[in-house]
């Protein structure tokens, strides 16, 4: 079925009868679209990205998933019909595999990197934000592509505390993995 275009709340039993050729978004029962696809500077900084974190979670715990993959959020002791968050970020990292189902994950992700785009700037600083902070994801990057710089927030006593930005030239030593550095010369290459 089409996406509808009228003006009301969805859920994720409405999300899953529209038509899989379609990206969007549900924040709050709000339908975003997520068209048109992604930049070829936004594709290269997230392959680079996901690579990084792939190789060093082979054989950790955690798993590493890029859009599409739909992630619920806000679900606890609900049904389908009664979830109306479910976003699709560039990048999350799971570690708690009982969240993970044939349908994505169910629940917040321990980390999510989102990849800023011109469309999405407002979008990814301000509602994902607010809901991803509500939702206890406890890392999230903002990657901005253009000016090649990451932004970090881990959540701490239910609150964002900014933890710098970082550009080119870079390590960045992720919260979560101590042992991972990122050199932001191979992301942003």
């Amino acid at each position: 079925m089409p996406i509808p275009n009228e003006k009301e709340k969805y859920s994720y039993a409405d999300y899953l009868t529209w038509d899989e050729g379609e990206r969007v978004e549900l924040i709050d029962g709000e339908i975003l679209n997520m068209t048109p696809a992604p930049s070829r500077r936004h594709q290269q900084v997230l392959r680079e990205l996901s690579t990084a974190f792939s190789i060093f979670l082979r054989e950790k715990e955690c798993e590493v998933f890029f859009a599409p993959f739909d992630v619920r959020l806000l679900v606890e002791n609900k049904q389908d019909d009664e979830i109306i968050n479910v976003v699709q970020p560039d990048l999350s990292i799971v570690c708690d595999r009982e969240k993970l189902d044939d349908k994505g994950c169910n629940g917040a992700p321990d980390m999510i990197i989102e990849i800023l785009s011109p469309a999405s700037v407002k979008l990814d600083r301000w509602k994902k934000f607010q809901l991803y902070k509500i939702a206890g994801v406890k890392e999230y990057w903002l990657v901005d592509p253009i000016n090649e710089s990451v932004e970090i927030y881990l959540l701490i006593s239910d609150k964002y505390k900014f933890q710098g930005v970082f550009t080119k030239g870079d390590f960045i030593t992720v919260n979560r993995f101590a042992e991972l550095k990122i050199d932001l010369n191979l992301i942003f290459e």
